[in-house]
């Protein structure tokens, strides 16, 4: 590890050949240090080894632009986070890194880049959420629903409902705002009838008239 100023003065031949030993020595060891040298020249390498990062001078020779990360310990070259992919005109086309858990959520986002197992789960379950039965087990929900009432589904995904409905004018409702309902089946004044629902999340449901069983999908 070495540095040198890059320039060589008049001198002995002595002291110039032990002076451009030590220039050559920083040249290909590319002037690492732990600091910075003191005389710098754009477009220049320095590998920092405080940081383990090789940069470089910009060309105005005002600051240094970080390329790569040595890993020293494993003998191993790494991308730093969030580099940007371009083309041969800079214009980004891509980043090797991370992004935010919004960008995949909303899935309005552009840009290529990598992305975690545990993002891509999140962007699928916000825009197709486990279907009916996945991870849900049924309830028996004939003691906690009351006839002419609406519920609200707020589980997070859609379930299913099942209702045993009652002789005489029953109904079996769903809306998606809670105003508005359209019955899914009806009884009839002799028997019992059967009637089974796929309620979206948020949407609502309810029974009309009377019921005998009640169970859900949740």
């Amino acid at each position: 590890m070495s540095q040198h100023d890059l320039d060589i003065a008049n001198q002995s031949s002595a002291a110039f050949r032990s002076d451009l030993n030590l220039a050559l020595q920083a040249l290909g060891s590319l002037s690492s240090g732990a600091t910075a040298p003191t005389v710098t020249y754009a477009n220049m390498l320095w590998y920092d080894t405080s940081t383990s990062i090789l940069k470089m001078r910009n060309e105005a020779d005002d600051a240094w632009i970080s390329l790569v990360y040595l890993d020293q310990v494993n003998d191993l070259f790494r991308v730093l986070d969030d580099t940007q992919v371009v083309n041969t005109s800079g214009t980004q086309t891509g980043l090797l890194g991370d992004q935010a858990t919004s960008a995949w959520t909303t899935g309005t986002g552009t840009t290529e880049s990598l992305v975690s197992p545990a993002k891509v789960k999140a962007a699928i379950n916000q825009f197709a959420p486990d279907s009916v039965g996945v991870s849900q087990t049924w309830a028996d929900m004939s003691g906690s629903r009351v006839v002419a009432t609406g519920y609200q589904n707020t589980t997070g995904k859609a379930i299913q409902v099942a209702v045993q409905l009652g002789t005489g004018t029953t109904y079996l409702q769903v809306s998606s705002d809670g105003v508005t309902y359209l019955s899914i089946a009806n009884g009839n004044a002799s028997t019992t009838t059967f009637a089974s629902a796929i309620v979206p999340n948020n949407h609502y449901y309810k029974v009309v008239g009377s019921y005998t069983r009640w169970h859900e999908l949740r």
